[in-house]
């Protein structure tokens, strides 16, 4: 059987399309249904094999051999963009999209495209999101992070592109809504977007631990070198701890720390966690990593505390104040080292989401 192609959309970067994506396509395949799934225009990507990064993440949620030509046909580095602005007689995108839906559906009896960027993005060599969901004769699923006022504007202006191209929207998803704000957004969105005979697919609540990064995103993001337990970078990062002023109700409520102290104030901070843990007969370290600024030698009580909870040790030239800064600004993507976000993101669509309505729109058409 055969059912009709959905393309996920968003108002913007960071605002859910993946997410979205993994608990569509999950579902689908829970339902036995022969899902396929395609990035068609990607902005990051793997060099070694030149396929967009999200590729790789449903390749292993799928469980399928990752065909470049086939699941990411066109990359857009910045050396592409600017050589089809020139000579745009020698490209063919349009003609790589059809060749891979082509293919997908001979596959699949549903394949789910996921967006990049927000609606405009890939106009630059006329491949907007609107113009790709228009040559996969695909329904989109609109993301937008939720408010009010601002969602209102920015989804007139997001749902404007696909009206052109005369692109069926199946509906949308508010993600990333205050617990608090939950019933105030349903009640004015439902009614703005009811005037737009636009469908409410749901909302979600916005989830902290969806925000959480990889130390080896931290590490990246400070530019820090990695002193000791490189192997530990997939350790999650659920708040930050400031060494001058280690706070034992911090370590009381929470788990994965990462710790920032100057050479001058680490010893004492780590004293104090050892302390608290011993005190409190706390098993496990309460610290997910150790960011040092600056250089210095860490005595040798804390360094063997470190090495036996396997706590990974960065160093970076920033001070306190400056890496603090950089990775509050962390924006963090779902990927395929972060398992518990996954099965978080699919929990979420299939609580939240009005699934029924999704499958009513891909209807069985032939």
């Amino acid at each position: 059987m055969k059912y009709k192609n959905i393309y996920v959309a968003a108002s913007s970067q960071h605002v859910g399309k993946t997410t979205s994506t993994l608990g569509l396509v999950s579902t689908f395949l829970q339902k036995d249904i022969n899902v396929g799934y395609c990035k068609p225009v990607g902005q990051k990507f793997i060099r070694d094999i030149f396929v967009d990064k999200d590729t790789l993440l449903f390749a292993d949620l799928i469980k399928f051999d990752l065909v470049p030509d086939l699941h990411s046909p066109v990359v857009l580095p910045g050396s592409t963009v600017r050589e089809s602005i020139k000579h745009p007689e020698k490209v063919n995108f349009e003609e790589k999209i059809l060749r891979a839906n082509e293919q997908l559906t001979k596959l699949h009896d549903l394949t789910i495209y996921e967006g990049t960027g927000h609606p405009g993005v890939g106009s630059v060599v006329g491949l907007s999101n609107a113009r790709v969901a228009k040559l996969l004769n695909a329904g989109v699923i609109m993301i937008v992070e939720g408010g009010i006022g601002s969602t209102i504007d920015m989804l007139h202006m997001c749902t404007s592109l696909f009206r052109e191209e005369e692109v069926p929207i199946i509906g949308v998803i508010i993600n990333k809504v205050r617990i608090d704000k939950l019933e105030l957004v349903h009640e004015y969105l439902r009614i703005w977007l009811g005037r737009k005979r636009i469908p409410l697919l749901g909302l979600m609540p916005y989830d902290e631990r969806l925000a959480y990064p990889l130390m080896s995103t931290v590490a990246k993001s400070i530019k820090a070198s990695v002193e000791m337990n490189n192997d530990k970078l997939d350790n999650r990062v659920e708040s930050m701890l400031a060494g001058s002023l280690v706070d034992v109700k911090e370590l009381k409520s929470f788990q994965n720390l990462l710790l920032i102290a100057s050479n001058r104030t680490i010893d004492r901070a780590l004293k104090r966690v050892r302390t608290f843990s011993e005190r409190e007969d706390i098993p496990d370290c309460p610290l997910s990593g150790i960011i040092v600024t600056g250089g210095g030698d860490i005595d040798d009580d804390n360094m063997n505390y470190i090495k036996s909870f396997q706590i990974p040790l960065l160093r970076t030239n920033l001070d306190t104040y400056g890496a603090v800064l950089k990775i509050s600004r962390i924006e963090v993507k779902i990927n395929r080292h972060t398992p518990w976000k996954i099965k978080r993101a699919i929990e979420m669509i299939k609580s939240n989401i009005n699934l029924d309505m999704i499958m009513n729109y891909c209807t069985v058409i032939s």
